[in-house]
């Protein structure tokens, strides 16, 4: 059998660049990304097809030692990620004190899956630099090859493609060819919504909040999206919808947008904010909004 398929598995720590990669490598905007830590809080598969290959990336949340229920959940899809990976992408950047990740870094050298070690943003420092970092990750994974890249320049992602596909087990796809990925529409519309939150609060407010498709109807050229945005305190829901509802109207507005760009279809967007008091710490509300 000449085809290879398996899943690649990308870990790494907070704000290290493990969304922008798969996204670089699957070639589509599945991951959000922000400059913030904990953006991304489910696992995201992104599917890469080629004659003799498929590769089932994962994106996983960054590493943190949680301190509600709700990080408990996001770190249970890393364990689980560990777990089921047929390759790791370990990722770091050129920014990261590599004697600082020890615990888990020797927990992921001692599953035996086979490594590769990224170390992203390779832009943001100089030769001697980046061969004194990569001398650094020899040490803690041996038996990885140390890929230096640019996510977000693109950079030395073919030398990275190419060492993942080597280490594919050769087996048939788990998915059709021209599948992209394991989400449905609405987990992308939440996405998004969230994405912009991110991008326009401060403090507290965006790890506070989270996204309810409450109905989703595509129509011939539109598509009709209810949206419930949960917070954990009434202070938040005036801080969120903002003077006269400025601010809520400037985050669907940025929302709408993007989903238009994403589905390819006009987008009416409806928002309407609930108080849900510390639903980031009560099971039935996690599970509801499909953490574990």
């Amino acid at each position: 059998m000449n085809h290879r398929a398996g899943f690649v598995n990308i870990l790494g720590n907070p704000n290290v660049g493990k969304s922008t990669i798969m996204n670089a490598l699957v070639g589509e905007k599945l991951s959000i990304i922000t400059s913030k830590a904990q953006t991304t809080r489910h696992r995201i598969m992104g599917i890469v097809n080629g004659d003799d290959f498929q590769i089932v990336y994962s994106d996983t949340p960054g590493i943190l030692k949680p301190q509600y229920k709700l990080q408990a959940a996001m770190m249970s899809f890393v364990k689980t990620a560990l777990a089921d990976a047929d390759v790791i992408l370990y990722v770091t950047d050129v920014n990261e004190n590599p004697c600082t990740e020890k615990e888990y870094t020797t927990k992921i050298r001692e599953s035996g899956i086979p490594i590769i070690t990224v170390i992203n943003k390779i832009d943001l420092s100089n030769q001697k630099e980046l061969e004194r970092i990569t001398i650094s990750w020899i040490e803690i994974f041996p038996d990885s090859p140390v890929i230096p890249v640019s996510a977000i320049n693109k950079f030395n992602l073919d030398t990275l493609l190419n060492a993942v596909t080597s280490k594919l087990p050769e087996g048939e796809p788990f998915f059709p060819k021209d599948q992209l990925t394991d989400k449905y529409e609405r987990f992308f519309a939440s996405e998004i919504l969230r994405e912009k939150i991110l991008l326009n609060y401060k403090k507290e407010i965006p790890y506070s909040v989270e996204i309810e498709i409450e109905s989703f109807k595509e129509e011939t050229d539109i598509i009709r999206i209810r949206t419930l945005i949960h917070v954990a305190r009434e202070s938040q829901k005036g801080i969120l919808i903002g003077h006269r509802g400025a601010m809520l109207k400037k985050v669907g507005t940025q929302a709408r947008h993007d989903m238009e760009a994403f589905f390819g279809k006009k987008i009416f967007l409806e928002l309407f904010v609930k108080v849900t008091r510390d639903w980031r710490d009560k099971p039935s509300m996690l599970k509801r909004f499909g953490y574990r």
